[in-house]
């Protein structure tokens, strides 16, 4: 991997608009109601999601 691909991947898990965000905290794609989630700081998965 090379450095740039490293800047980006962790670029990507910095935006919540990004799956690799949401992959990287437990889930396994963006849930629905990602934006609601970002801005509440609820970003870990429910023990029912």
């Amino acid at each position: 991997m090379s450095k740039q691909d490293d800047l980006d991947n962790h670029s990507n898990q910095l935006n919540p608009n990004n799956d690799e965000y949401w992959e990287s905290r437990g889930w396994d794609d963006r849930p629905d109601d990602w934006e609601e989630r970002a801005e509440s700081g609820n970003v870990l998965p429910d023990d029912d999601d």
